[in-house]
């Protein structure tokens, strides 16, 4: 069970968007990309097989998983998460500060 995961607001806590808030548009193995965050400009060549205009687009681009914390809107900071399991053999996500479960 991952702790972060797609749709999930972060916070990023270290580089150059630092403090930032975002949803999580994608997980990959270590990293996660989050809308708005870490926006990178890339040349891009035109390819007219797929209807792709040229130019320099920015995007965004991976942060490492490490550097980013799920957004707690009860206490309206970032927050690390845990796993525990409940009796009935579910797991659940939790915030380490308070111990409520993530809803997801």
């Amino acid at each position: 069970m991952n702790k972060i995961r797609k749709g999930d607001q972060v916070v990023v806590i270290t580089g150059k968007s630092k403090g930032t808030r975002g949803a999580v548009l994608q997980v990959l193995e270590n990293k996660v990309l989050v809308q708005g965050v870490n926006l990178v400009k890339k040349h891009q060549k035109p390819n007219p097989m797929r209807n792709v205009v040229g130019g320099i687009v920015t995007q965004e681009a991976p942060v490492h998983i490490s550097n980013v914390l799920l957004f707690n809107p009860q206490t309206q900071k970032g927050d690390r998460v845990g796993i525990k399991i409940l009796t009935d053999g579910k797991k659940v996500r939790f915030f380490k500060s308070n111990g409520e479960q993530v809803e997801a």
